[in-house]
């Protein structure tokens, strides 16, 4: 009887372990798939050369480190000569608590392969944040 009731328990040990984990990977994923949205949707203003308001819809961190106007010199000299967007695919999403050079937080690091019209082969670095607000927000970009 109590030989039962030891495999009993770690029996159920094991299902709530197993829950735990199916869990947490189901919330890393909806938190690196939001981050990816964010990434994509300011990415869109971007390619539609809207850098002003890629700026003004970046995350707080960005904004204070980076005024709107250098902003919009550095895309238009580094961004603009690319060219059009032919594809973009997201090539991975990495969930990160700290990064080097930032402040601790809520972090995505996603990697696009992108080709432009004039750069065929690029990789795209987009950083969303998780904003004071809750909601994410680009920190970082860099393309490769």
């Amino acid at each position: 009887m109590e030989e039962t009731m030891k495999g009993k328990r770690v029996f159920q040990f094991f299902c709530v372990v197993v829950l735990c984990v199916a869990t947490t990977h189901g919330v890393a994923g909806q938190v690196e798939e939001k981050a990816v949205e964010a990434a994509e949707s300011w990415l869109a203003l971007v390619d539609a050369g809207e850098y002003g308001k890629s700026w003004e819809e970046s995350a707080q961190l960005f904004r204070g480190a980076l005024g709107k106007e250098k902003w919009e010199q550095s895309m238009r000299a580094v961004r603009k000569p690319l060219g059009d967007v032919a594809s973009r695919k997201v090539q991975s999403a990495e969930y990160a608590a700290s990064l080097p050079g930032a402040p601790d937080g809520e972090y995505v690091v996603v990697r696009f392969g992108t080709s432009f019209t004039n750069k065929k082969v690029a990789v795209e670095t987009v950083t969303p944040m998780k904003d004071p607000d809750g909601a994410w927000r680009v920190s970082g970009y860099y393309i490769k």
